[in-house]
């Protein structure tokens, strides 16, 4: 019989034939995943930046509200229990936000004419549902919306004899150029890296340093063939006949390898791509 088919599991969880945890290492507290909290450490890194160019009076922040588990489709889930964490990050990036400007919430789903898709609509703007499609239809609409809330509203505007509800303000669209941001997934090294090449030399694989000028990160120029273009540095490789930069893109797919020689530095690393 397996050790888990031995526990009595109808009795008290502190009653069972298991051992005891040596410490409460449970949290409850709230505790955000690193990887969501990096993404919002990002977003509060480029609103900080933003701030500085532009006066910012207040920001509009939406809050999603789910049941996880019965849009996941989980048998015998109970409405209200399901959460995910990137909701539970929400209210730690309006924490942080609130160090810059008031920070106003919003609910997606509301019903009221106000929600993120009404106030979309009345827009005339379009949303796609590839969330991962770099366009304006994406997720930039959404913020659009939002900033809108600031100047529109659909209230209730009284009139003789009855209520009429309608909007309120007004909101003229115009056209804005469009920047994605992300972060460069460049990797580490590692320290074990297939087999050792014979006297006992492991490939190479990873690190930000390379023996040229440039390091992992920086933005470059780099030409070949008569053609030029803009990218990130994201590596390297160094032979007995030859040395190539690689040079990649925002999406940090890699451009291709150019000679030291045909790389020149634009800037240097700031953990941010741009494009």
């Amino acid at each position: 019989m397996r050790r888990g088919q031995r526990i009595n599991r109808k009795i008290l969880f502190e009653q069972r034939a298991h051992r005891q945890k040596r410490f409460d290492n449970r949290r409850r507290d709230g505790k955000i995943a690193p990887s969501i909290r990096a993404a919002r450490e990002m977003e509060f890194r480029i609103v900080t930046e933003l701030s500085k160019i532009y006066p910012i009076s207040s920001m509009v922040y939406e809050v999603i509200k789910a049941d996880v588990d019965l849009t996941s489709g989980r048998r015998g889930a109970r409405s209200g229990k399901g959460f995910s964490p990137v909701m539970v990050a929400h209210f730690w990036a309006m924490k942080q936000l609130l160090s810059i400007a008031p920070v106003k919430t919003v609910l997606g789903w509301q019903k009221n004419g106000n929600g993120t898709s009404q106030i979309r609509k009345h827009l005339g703007l379009t949303k796609i549902k590839d969330k991962k499609a770099q366009t304006p239809e994406s997720h930039p609409v959404d913020g659009m919306a939002l900033a809108a809330t600031e100047f529109i509203r659909f209230g209730l505007v009284p009139k003789i004899g009855y209520d009429l509800h309608t909007w309120i303000g007004s909101v003229t669209i115009t056209s804005a150029p469009f920047r994605t941001i992300t972060r460069p997934e460049y990797f580490r090294r590692a320290l074990h890296f297939d087999k050792a090449d014979k006297g006992g030399k492991r490939k190479r694989k990873g690190g930000t340093i390379t023996p040229f000028d440039v390091r992992c990160g920086d933005r470059v120029m780099a030409t070949k063939s008569g053609e030029t273009l803009m990218g990130w540095v994201g590596g390297y490789t160094q032979t007995a006949k030859s040395k190539n930069i690689s040079v990649y893109d925002h999406n940090w797919k890699r451009l291709g390898q150019y000679a030291p020689s045909k790389v020149r530095l634009i800037g240097r690393s700031n953990k941010l791509c741009v494009a």
